[in-house]
C-alpha cells in the first residue's frame, strides 16, 4: 500500500540548446504561453530556464550558461531531449522513501525549497536510461512555477492551440530491455500493465516493435513503453536509439478537446505533421464505425482515427522537433477510447519509414 499519490504529470523538463529560442517555437508554434523564468537574472549562474504552459501541460525548457556541465554533456550525448518526467504528488518524502526502499537509485533528497508564495518539497530518482522522475509536493505554494523562478509578464498568445493536458509519455528501449523496465515500474511504483501490443500486431514489410503501457493506481499517469522487434531493416525504434545514444522519451501524446481545430491551428502556425496516404481513408468509417467529425476534413488533415469497445479515438503525430530524429508529439482526442492506436500502427510505421528513406536511415 502506498503512502503516497501521484496526481498527475506537474511537468516535462527538456534541455535544449537554445532555450530562448525553444522557447520561441514552443510559444509561437505549440501555442504555449510562457509563465516563468530562471537565470541570470534571477541570480542562477550556470543554467536557463523557461516554464511554458497550457492548460494542465507544462514543460521546463533548460539550457547551460556555461561549458562543462552535467546538461551539456547530456545534450552532446543525446540533443535535444526529455531529461525529467516530473510527476505530481502528495507526499514527496514519502514517495521517495518508498521507491528507493524499493530498489529505485536516488538522484537527491527531499529536499525543502521555498520563497513568499510558500514551499515546495521536491525529490527525485533515476528511470531509464539518463530518464530522471522529480517528485513535486506543492499543495503548500502558491506561485506561478517552483520557487526560484520568476514570473513573466503574461501578453495574449494568439497562437494558442487547444491543448489540454498530457495522456501519455512514450519511453523507447533497446531491444530486450521492454520487459526489465516495465518490471521496474511494477517493483517501484508498484504501477500495472494497461495495455500491451507485440511484433505479431504491428509490423511493416520493414520493422515492427513490441509496447507495454504501464499506469499507476488510479490511472492518472500512462507510459507506454517500446523496443524494437526483429525486422528486415532498422525500425524507427532503434533508430531513436542510434541518434539518442539510448533509451529517452520518444514522444509525448497531448490532449485536445477538439483535434479538427488544433491540428488546423498548429499547422497554420508551422507545426509539420507526418502524412497520411489516402488510401488510409478507404472504408474507414467500415474498420472504425460511425464517427461525429466530417470525415473529408479528418482525411484533409491526416488524422488517424482508431476505436476499441469504448468509443473512438482520433490522433496524429508530428515530425520529429530538432534536427535528431527523435523526439516528436502526439495530439489526441479521446471519445470514449482508451485505445493507444493499435489500429493505427501499420499506418504511422510506413508513414515514418518513408521519412526514414528521405533520411538515409531505412
Amino acid at each position: 500500500m502506498n503512502k503516497y499519490n501521484i496526481k498527475a504529470f506537474d511537468h516535462c523538463e527538456l534541455y535544449v540548446g537554445n532555450a530562448k529560442q525553444a522557447a520561441y517555437y514552443y510559444k509561437n508554434a505549440l501555442g504555449f504561453t510562457p509563465i516563468a523564468h530562471c537565470g541570470l537574472e534571477t541570480g542562477n549562474r550556470q543554467k536557463v530556464s523557461y516554464v511554458m504552459e497550457q492548460n494542465q501541460v507544462r514543460f521546463l525548457l533548460t539550457s547551460p550558461l556555461v561549458s562543462n556541465t552535467d546538461i551539456g554533456r547530456h545534450l552532446d550525448k543525446h540533443g535535444d531531449g526529455v531529461k525529467d518526467i516530473s510527476l505530481t504528488v502528495d507526499n514527496a518524502e514519502e514517495a521517495w522513501k518508498e521507491t528507493i526502499k524499493n530498489g529505485a537509485e536516488s538522484v537527491s533528497k527531499p529536499k525543502l525549497i521555498q520563497d513568499s508564495y510558500g514551499e515546495v518539497i521536491v525529490a527525485t530518482i533515476k528511470t531509464y536510461g539518463d530518464t530522471i522522475h522529480t517528485f513535486v509536493e506543492r499543495n503548500k505554494y502558491k506561485g506561478p512555477f517552483l520557487p526560484g523562478y520568476e514570473e513573466i509578464d503574461i501578453l495574449e498568445n494568439t497562437s494558442y492551440s487547444g491543448i489540454t493536458h498530457i495522456d501519455h509519455i512514450v519511453g523507447n528501449q533497446s531491444e530486450g530491455e521492454m520487459k526489465v523496465v516495465c518490471e521496474f515500474y511494477e517493483k517501484i511504483f508498484g504501477w500495472h500493465r494497461f495495455w500491451s501490443v507485440d511484433d505479431k500486431d504491428i509490423s511493416t514489410k520493414y520493422s515492427s516493435l513490441k509496447s507495454v503501457v504501464m499506469a499507476n493506481k488510479n490511472e492518472k499517469i500512462k507510459m507506454p513503453i517500446n523496443e524494437p522487434a526483429n525486422g528486415l531493416k532498422k525500425s524507427q525504434i532503434q533508430e531513436y536509439i542510434d541518434f539518442y545514444g539510448g533509451p529517452g522519451v520518444q514522444h509525448i501524446a497531448m490532449s485536445t478537446k477538439n483535434i479538427i481545430d488544433t491540428v488546423k491551428k498548429l499547422k497554420s502556425n508551422g507545426v509539420e505533421f507526418l502524412p497520411t496516404p489516402k488510401s488510409y481513408y478507404t472504408n474507414l468509417k467500415q474498420r472504425v464505425g460511425d464517427i461525429s467529425e466530417d470525415l473529408d476534413e479528418i482525411s484533409k488533415l491526416g488524422i488517424l482515427i482508431d476505436s476499441d469497445e469504448k468509443g473512438y479515438m482520433l490522433q496524429i503525430f508530428t515530425k520529429p522537433i530538432q534536427d535528431r530524429p527523435t523526439l516528436f508529439f502526439e495530439i489526441i482526442q479521446r471519445k470514449g477510447s482508451n485505445s493507444f492506436g493499435k489500429g493505427n500502427f501499420k499506418a504511422l510505421f510506413e508513414s515514418i519509414e518513408r521519412e526514414q528513406i528521405q533520411r538515409g536511415n531505412l
